[in-house]
């Protein structure tokens, strides 16, 4: 067996494990890093570039079958193997960042195995037994199925294998109305599915409920069938598919079955107990600073941190390890992360939820709407569903929910805002290109003091005063 002595071992090739390793071997770190799988991880092979993918080739198919604005709608001749070429094609397009030979010419010594902890300051990989300063743990999650009554007998795809489909199903069952369900659940309907989508308790239900309905409502009206409050109880192999039955008694046959029900840490296997590394079935036992609260040489980012299961997360994470491991500077890792779901129209969510907000704040809190249905850009698009809402507290905002086309690029506007505790004032104040989808926040804004402005007795005295004193 091989010895290696290096400063940072880190477990995992996905989003954050990548960021962390040609982080640190840049910055003169001596790095190992063990992958026992597809290098890029989830979000690279079967998760965000993927869906994001599948989406895009979705929207395009309903862009012809919608029409409109002197156009006619047709019904697009679609071709779902060549979708999945489109998948494949920005997969590999990407995969040469995330490559072995690319963190190789970094200097990051790659492994290509599955790791074990031997002891709290080893790890055995392929042959090698690597002694390190630091480990990391970034080993990302995997699905986990729900404890359904003949679940075990059914053909069941997860995202880690619906990608692969080659022919596109007659019929998908999806179980889970989260994001990835709705994602799944929007892209096979536009490229020709007929799609169910079944949810235990509400669908979106982390999201705002009257944002939730906007998207909701649109993949109702695109023919996807939507059943929440219901769980199914049983699931039974047929000759041509699976059948589902639901507990009010509804009996829904499908050709394929999708579990898009949650993720749990991949920790399995990692010898974690031989490390003295205290874990639970959420992740990794770990402080504000993602280290081990039991073997401090031991750090844990993205999934395997447990909480927020994020690709952008993972990454952010890395720089909190990274700060303290090759530094020596206090860190912690961020508590509010901006989220999207991908569907048509989209969902994105920076800071506070109104509920949480509310919960909060209380009575100091105010919220402003404003409906993309009085923007003109939203009117020369004919793309005027969803809306604006904006949490805020003593003149700055706490909280931004955005739903409608574009909602994922414009909420990088309300997260800096919200990182740099940016006053309203500011945001009314500046001068935005018109016509743009942007103008609502710069509306929203000015909604907050115009009622502080136009109907404030104290102010039309002042005003009445002024004109009378002006030349």
């Amino acid at each position: 067996m091989t010895r290696i002595s290096t400063d940072v071992c880190v477990i995992g090739a996905g989003s954050g494990g990548l960021s962390l390793a040609a982080g640190a071997v840049q910055m003169g770190a001596r790095v190992v890093l063990i992958e026992g799988a597809a290098m890029g991880g989830d979000c690279l092979n079967h998760g965000c570039v993927p869906s994001k993918a599948l989406l895009a080739a979705g929207a395009a198919a309903e862009a012809r079958r919608r029409g409109g604005m002197g156009l006619r709608p047709e019904v697009p001749a679609v071709d779902f193997a060549a979708a999945k070429d489109h998948v494949d094609a920005v997969i590999a397009a990407i995969a040469p960042h995330d490559s072995q030979e690319r963190f190789e010419g970094l200097g990051v010594t790659v492994i290509r195995a599955m790791a074990r902890f031997t002891s709290p300051r080893e790890v055995e990989a392929g042959g090698h037994l690597i002694r390190a300063r630091r480990f990391v743990i970034a080993t990302g999650a995997r699905p986990v199925l729900p404890p359904i009554d003949g679940i075990a007998r059914v053909p069941v795809l997860t995202n880690e294998t619906i990608f692969a489909l080659r022919a596109p199903p007659e019929h998908l069952l999806i179980l889970g109305g989260g994001p990835i369900g709705m994602e799944m659940a929007q892209a096979h309907r536009r490229l020709g599915c007929k799609v169910t989508v079944i949810e235990a308790a509400q669908l979106l239900s982390r999201e705002d409920p009257e944002a939730a309905l906007v998207v909701t409502d649109a993949l109702a009206a695109e023919g996807v069938m939507l059943r929440q409050g219901q769980a199914v109880v049983r699931l039974r192999p047929l000759p041509e598919g699976v059948e589902a039955v639901l507990a009010d008694g509804e009996v829904i046959t499908a050709s394929h079955l999708l579990a898009a029900t949650g993720r749990k840490p991949m920790l399995e296997g990692l010898g974690l107990d031989a490390a003295g590394v205290a874990h639970t079935a959420q992740g990794v036992t770990v402080g504000a600073g993602l280290r081990s609260t039991t073997n401090r040489r031991v750090y844990a980012l993205g999934d395997a941190a447990g909480g927020a299961q994020f690709t952008h997360l993972a990454g952010a994470h890395a720089g909190v390890v990274i700060r303290q491991i090759l530094l020596g500077l206090p860190a912690k890792a961020p508590q509010r992360v901006p989220r999207v779901t991908y569907t048509d129209p989209e969902l994105a969510q920076a800071g506070l939820t109104e509920a949480e907000a509310r919960a909060a704040h209380g009575a100091a809190l105010t919220v402003l709407r404003q409906p993309f249905a009085g923007n003109d850009r939203a009117r020369t698009e004919g793309r005027t569903a969803g809306f604006l809402k904006l949490m805020v507290v003593k003149g700055r905002p706490v909280g931004a929910t955005l739903v409608g086309p574009g909602a994922g690029e414009a909420i990088a506007f309300w997260q800096l805002a919200l990182t740099g505790r940016v006053k309203l004032s500011t945001i009314a104040g500046m001068i935005l290109p018109y016509p743009t989808r942007a103008e609502i926040g710069k509306r929203a804004a000015g909604a907050y003091f115009s009622a502080r402005l136009f109907d404030n007795p104290a102010v039309r005295r002042v005003v009445r005063l002024v004109q009378r004193l002006l030349p």
